[in-house]
C-alpha cells in the first residue's frame, strides 16, 4: 500500500470523500474536539453534517479522549465516560476539597448547580449568581467556577450535566446511563478508530488516545484488523469504507481537525514536517489547514465574507484557482479571497 492509498483510506473513513449524517460524522471520529465550538461544527458541515436544531439536542460537550472537550451523542456517555477511565484532574476538577474550598463546601454548590439545571438555570452565569445567592464567596467561585473545570468539569465527568452545543456556555442534565467496563469502552474506542482514521499505526493511536502503545497492541489482538508495511511502518485497519472518488482538489480542514489530531503528527503523511509548525503551535493550537491535493499547503482564516489564506509555499496560478473554486463551493457568500 502507498502512502497515496493510506491518504486516500484515511479520508474515505473520516467522510472527507463522501457526505455522511451528523450522528454517523460524531460517532466515527470518536468525536470531535470543541475547544472552539466554531472548528467543530465547521468539522462536521465538512463532512456533511447538517447541524439541525433537531440534530444539535441530540448532542453534548464533554471531556472525553485526552481529557479535552469534545462534541458526542448523548447515546455515547456510557462509552466516552467509562469506568476507570484515564483522568488527569487538578484537586479543583473534583468533588473532594482543595486549597479554596472543602469538600462538604463543593458538594453543597454542586448539588446547588444540579438543581439549578434541572430547573432551567442552565446558563453559567446564571448558575455562578444561584451559588452567590447561595452564600458562596469570590475565593470558592474561583474552585466551583473554574475556567478550565472546577466541580463544573467534575459534574461533567460523572455524568450529571454536559454543555449543550452553543456558543453561550449553558449546561442540560445527561439521561441516566450505565457506563461501561474499562474494557469493553477500549474495545470499542479502538474499533472505530482502526476502522475510521486506518490505516494507522501504533504510534498514531497512542497518540490519538494518550495511551501507552502496549494497550494499544492489547487492543488490537482483538480486532480484525488487516496489516500492511509501508515505509519501514506497521499500518493497521479495519476496512469498512473504500475510496468513493479520488483525491479531493482542495479541503479546509476545521482548526483542530481530527485528520490532524488523529495521527503523531510528525508521522501524518498530510503534514510535511517542515510545515508542522505552522499547523501545531507551541501554545497548542491547531490552526485550519488548507489541504491541496492530499497535503497540508497553508492555514485559512474567515473574517466575515473575506477569506485570507496562508500558503506555506509560493501556489501556482493553478493552485490559486483551485483553492478559490473550493472556496466558493465551501461558503456560497464569499467577496474576497486574499492570499499572503
Amino acid at each position: 500500500m502507498t502512502l497515496d492509498e493510506i491518504k486516500l483510506r484515511r479520508l474515505a473513513g473520516q467522510h472527507l470523500l463522501s457526505p455522511a449524517d451528523t450522528y454517523t460524522v460524531v460517532r466515527d471520529l470518536c468525536g470531535v474536539q470543541a475547544q472552539f465550538l466554531s472548528n467543530a461544527l465547521h468539522a462536521i458541515r465538512l463532512r456533511g453534517g447538517i447541524l439541525s436544531e433537531e440534530e444539535l439536542d441530540r448532542l453534548v460537550k464533554t471531556w472525553t479522549i485526552r481529557g479535552t472537550v469534545h462534541i458526542i451523542h448523548m447515546d455515547d456517555l456510557p462509552l466516552f465516560l467509562h469506568r476507570d477511565r484515564r483522568r488527569e484532574l487538578r484537586p479543583c476538577d473534583t468533588l473532594a476539597a482543595d486549597e479554596r474550598i472543602d469538600g462538604p463546601r463543593k458538594a453543597y454548590f454542586a448539588d446547588l448547580i444540579t438543581g439549578g439545571v434541572a430547573a432551567g438555570t442552565g446558563t453559567r452565569d446564571g448558575l455562578r449568581s444561584l451559588c452567590a445567592a447561595h452564600g458562596m464567596t469570590e475565593r470558592e467561585a474561583e474552585s466551583v467556577f473554574d475556567p478550565w473545570g472546577g466541580a463544573i468539569r467534575a459534574l461533567c465527568e460523572n455524568g450529571t450535566i454536559a454543555y449543550r452545543v452553543q456558543e453561550k456556555k449553558a449546561f442540560r442534565l445527561c439521561p441516566p446511563f450505565t457506563p461501561l467496563d474499562a474494557e469493553r469502552a477500549k474495545l470499542e474506542l479502538g474499533r472505530r478508530y482502526f476502522t475510521s482514521f486506518g490505516p494507522a499505526t501504533v504510534r498514531d493511536a497512542a497518540y490519538f488516545f494518550r495511551a501507552p502503545q502496549r494497550e494499544i497492541c492489547g487492543i488490537l489482538e482483538q480486532l480484525p484488523v488487516r496489516t500492511w508495511e509501508t515505509g519501514g511502518r506497521t499500518y493497521y485497519h479495519i476496512p469498512d469504507r473504500e475510496p468513493a472518488s479520488d483525491m479531493p482538489p482542495c479541503l479546509f480542514l476545521a482548526g483542530f481537525d481530527q485528520l490532524m489530531l488523529g495521527y503523531e503528527k510528525t508521522e501524518n503523511p498530510f503534514l510535511p514536517p517542515q510545515h508542522m509548525r505552522n499547523i501545531f503551535s507551541l501554545a497548542g493550537i491547531v490552526s485550519p489547514a488548507v489541504l491541496l491535493r492530499g497535503t497540508v499547503a497553508g492555514k485559512w482564516k474567515r473574517t466575515g465574507k473575506r477569506l485570507n489564506v496562508t500558503a506555506f509555499e509560493p501556489l501556482s496560478t493553478r493552485d490559486r484557482r483551485t483553492v478559490e473554486r473550493a472556496a466558493h463551493a465551501m461558503w456560497p457568500d464569499l467577496k474576497e479571497i486574499l492570499f499572503t
